[in-house]
């Protein structure tokens, strides 16, 4: 694993993966203690999640969970790609509310990680997309909170195709970043 680059005064990682390839195909480690603590990553990873998108265009998030349930997260896209936002929440960051946009596909064999903080989402760029990620906490659905993926504050430039996206009923709901001061102590 090899750090590529780091975002929010380096707590936001992207990392490539190194792969081992020969005639039959390729193989990787996508995680490894060893190499995460290498980098400063001490999170206590407790679940993996699969998401599997069948069409371009499909939005995920942009989520958090409060504390005491905030999570860290490890990405890897297995096939497709994504276009992967991730939002500092940190109150005392010079960073607040502000956001980073990083690609993530199967072809570029990279890995982010998003410390307890941040809100995340991501947009399908392709048509049967597949992540994986790893998680610091389980999902608490009293703690979990969605922003509005289009909020004019966050003035995100996605790369899905204007009125072909698709949501989730609770992502159309988020809320917008004006509404979230109760939320912002995560």
């Amino acid at each position: 694993m090899i750090k590529k680059k780091s975002f929010f005064n380096d707590k936001v990682k992207l990392f490539s993966l190194k792969r081992f390839q020969d005639k039959r195909g390729h193989f990787l480690e996508f995680f490894s203690k060893k190499n995460l603590s290498r980098w400063g990553i001490k999170d206590h990873f407790v679940q993996d999640n699969i998401s599997y998108s069948v069409k371009k265009n499909t939005i995920r998030g942009l989520h958090f969970q409060k504390k005491p349930y905030a999570q860290s997260k490890i990405l890897h896209v297995i096939s497709g790609s994504i276009q992967d936002i991730v939002i500092d929440l940190r109150k005392e960051s010079k960073f607040f509310k502000k956001h980073i946009s990083v690609e993530l596909s199967s072809k570029n064999f990279e890995l982010l990680y998003i410390p307890e903080g941040f809100a995340h989402g991501f947009c399908t760029l392709e048509p049967n997309t597949l992540v994986l990620y790893k998680i610091s906490n389980f999902y608490n659905k009293r703690s979990e909170v969605a922003i509005k993926y289009n909020d004019e504050k966050l003035n995100i430039k996605w790369k899905y195709k204007k009125n072909q996206e698709i949501l989730s009923k609770k992502d159309m709901k988020g809320l917008e970043l004006k509404n979230l001061n109760y939320y912002f102590n995560v």
